[in-house]
């Protein structure tokens, strides 16, 4: 098991600093990012948090899954690898 976790249906008031507190519980956070969205500056509802070992990253799973953060479930998972973009990057639109 990886140490990174995907974390999503967050509410979009939560932090960086939010998601770091909540995920210390279950043991060493090495990275807590939510992601935000570039032209408004407001939370894309999902981050990822890098825990300090596998047995760490199980047990944030075990305890975060499914949990009520501002009356929305959160969603705790291993992360997959980010996969390589197909296309040409153009863009091309139909008008």
């Amino acid at each position: 098991m990886s140490n990174k976790l995907y974390v999503g249906n967050l509410p979009y008031s939560y932090s960086d600093s939010d998601m770091q507190q909540a995920f210390e519980a279950f043991g060493t956070v090495s990275s807590a990012k939510v992601i935000m969205e570039s032209d408004s500056g407001r939370s894309k509802g999902f981050g990822f948090v890098e825990m300090a070992s596998p047995a760490e990253a199980q047990a944030a799973i075990d305890g975060m899954n499914g949990q009520d953060i501002g009356g929305r479930n959160m969603i705790v998972n291993e992360a997959r690898p980010v996969q390589p973009r197909t296309g040409n990057g153009t863009g091309a639109r139909r008008y």
